[in-house]
C-alpha cells in the first residue's frame, strides 16, 4: 500500500491512496471526507480525542436515574464514538440505548480498513454492521444502536429523550448549517434535564449558539493537539 504523508511537519499523519486512510499519532486511523476537506477526528489521535472529549467528559459524567443510558451522536462518521461507548457499556454494565445520526457515512471498504476493533479488541465486523440497516441492533446485551440516515435539519427528536449528546459533525466552517441556533435549540428540548452536550469545538459562535438556548457551558481542557473544547448542560428545572 503506498503512503504520502498530508503535513511535511507531521510525519504520521500519512494516507493511503486510494482509500484516503490516515494513520495518526496515538497509532489509530482516521478518514479524509472528500466533500468538506476535512478529517473524521484529529491527527493526534483519534482514538485519543474521541476517548477524552465523548467519553470521559460526557459520557463518564452523566448522571443515570434510570436503567438505559440513551445517547444521540450528531455526525456518527466512522462509528468511533459508538465503539467507544459500546466498550464502556459492556465494561461498566450498564445498558445504553444509542442513536447515531449520518446522512453520508463512510465507504463499506473504508469501514473494513479502521483499526479500531484491533486496537480495542473487539469484533471486526461491528464497524460495518453499524451502517448494515436503519433498524434498531441489539448488538450485545448492553448495547443498542440505530443509524437515522436522515440530515440534522430534518431531524426531530422527542422531547426530553437523551442523557447525552455527541455532536461531532464536521467544522462551522464548512457545515455552518449544523452549528446553528435553531439546531441547538432543537437538541435543547431533546436533552433530559441535567443533560450533557459535548463537542470538540469551542468557536465564539458555538458557545453564543448554545448560551443562546439556556444550555451552561464549560470550557473543558482538551486532548493532545487542542487547547479547549466545549461541555454543555441542560439546568435542572
Amino acid at each position: 500500500m503506498e503512503f504520502f504523508c498530508l503535513e511535511k511537519e507531521n510525519p504520521y499523519f500519512c494516507t493511503m491512496k486510494p482509500s484516503s486512510l490516515i494513520l495518526t499519532q496515538d497509532g489509530s486511523h482516521t478518514l479524509l471526507h472528500a466533500k468538506t476537506g476535512e478529517h473524521y477526528h484529529s491527527g493526534f489521535g483519534a482514538i485519543q480525542e474521541s476517548e477524552h472529549i465523548f467519553i470521559k467528559a460526557g459520557l463518564e459524567a452523566v448522571n443515570i436515574h434510570n436503567d438505559t443510558l440513551n445517547i444521540l451522536e450528531i455526525g456518527m462518521g466512522t462509528g468511533l464514538n459508538a465503539l467507544l461507548s459500546m466498550r464502556w457499556a459492556e465494561s461498566h454494565h450498564q445498558i445504553i440505548d444509542y442513536t447515531g445520526l449520518e446522512v453520508s457515512p463512510p465507504e463499506l471498504y473504508q469501514l473494513k480498513l479502521l483499526n479500531y476493533p484491533d486496537l480495542l479488541n473487539m469484533d471486526n465486523a461491528l464497524l460495518p454492521q453499524f451502517y448494515s440497516t436503519e433498524s434498531k441492533q441489539k448488538l450485545s446485551p448492553y448495547f443498542q444502536l440505530q443509524w437515522v440516515h436522515q440530515k440534522f435539519e430534518d431531524f426531530l427528536p422527542e422531547s426530553t429523550q437523551y442523557h447525552l449528546v455527541y455532536f461531532d459533525a464536521f467544522s462551522p466552517q464548512v457545515q455552518p448549517e449544523m452549528w446553528t441556533e435553531q439546531g441547538f435549540n432543537k437538541l435543547y428540548k431533546a436533552l433530559k434535564p441535567g443533560g450533557i452536550l459535548t463537542t470538540y469545538s469551542c468557536k465564539g459562535q458555538v458557545k453564543r449558539a448554545l448560551t443562546t438556548n439556556g444550555f451552561k457551558i464549560e470550557k473543558l481542557p482538551g486532548p493532545p493537539g487542542k487547547r479547549e473544547f466545549l461541555r454543555a448542560r441542560v439546568p435542572y428545572k
